[in-house]
């Protein structure tokens, strides 16, 4: 049953983020949001009050610090995105952990990211074993890296300590099923829990509202997020 939620735009020091949290609870678990390319926009925002509705608070990370597709045009937002530097963007999103944990006292976080958003995921788990989970939405990792791409994404993803829920599409046109394979390979290397998914046919970005008229993503979306909000529940829930 979805719980009724608050959301708004906050500031963490310098950095801008997105809360969205239950009205009437006080709630001990948290996931941290990693957008993709556009920033904290419309879509992003959408599945931050869902996680909420949940009962869990999900504050997400503002890679444009303060602008989006709202305002943004795609080509300055990808040239922006090939602009950041891994350490750069992990040493932010730790500091909004560390916000999480101590700040708005939650007790067990996790982290999900789409697309940019899902190779940060792996990243930030990897290096950080204060995470509970860790969801990445067909992550951006190239057949051959991007010049900013200082950090070996499927490497590190055989470090993470957490549960992780990777979701593939299988039509995605910009990582080659090669790198997925190399990256469910490293994840069930692990002795944590790792719950893969594939949807053939379905496109990169195919929960995004204007992707949803195919019906290959539309049935996708309607699989893999009831999935993920209950991955996220069992994970973050405080043990018995």
């Amino acid at each position: 049953m979805a719980v009724a939620t608050i959301s708004e735009r906050v500031g963490v020091g310098d950095l801008e983020a997105y809360v969205a949290r239950p009205v009437d609870a006080q709630p001990s678990a948290g996931m941290l949001l990693l957008p993709m390319v556009t920033g904290i926009g419309p879509q992003v925002r959408t599945f931050a009050d869902d996680v909420a509705a949940t009962g869990v608070t999900a504050l997400c990370w503002d890679p444009w610090h303060g602008h989006s597709d709202e305002d943004l045009s795609s080509d300055e937002l990808y040239a922006r995105m090939g602009a950041l530097d891994d350490a750069d963007v992990r040493a932010e999103q730790t500091r909004l952990l560390d916000h999480m944990q101590g700040d708005l006292g939650l007790a067990r976080v996790g982290v999900m990211g789409w697309c940019m958003g899902g190779r940060y995921a792996l990243l930030l788990a990897a290096h950080d074993d204060r995470l509970v989970n860790c969801v990445a939405y067909h992550p951006t990792i190239l057949a051959e890296r991007a010049p900013n791409h200082t950090e070996d994404a499927i490497a590190a993803s055989a470090r993470i300590t957490a549960p992780v829920k990777l979701v593939y599409p299988g039509a995605d046109h910009l990582v080659p099923r090669s790198v997925f394979d190399g990256l469910s390979a490293a994840l069930t290397s692990r002795a944590a829990a790792s719950s893969i998914s594939i949807f053939p046919g379905a496109e990169h970005g195919f929960m995004a509202a204007a992707r949803q008229h195919h019906d290959v993503n539309r049935v996708a979306t309607a699989i893999s997020w009831p999935e993920t909000l209950a991955f996220i529940q069992a994970t973050t829930a405080a043990p018995a």
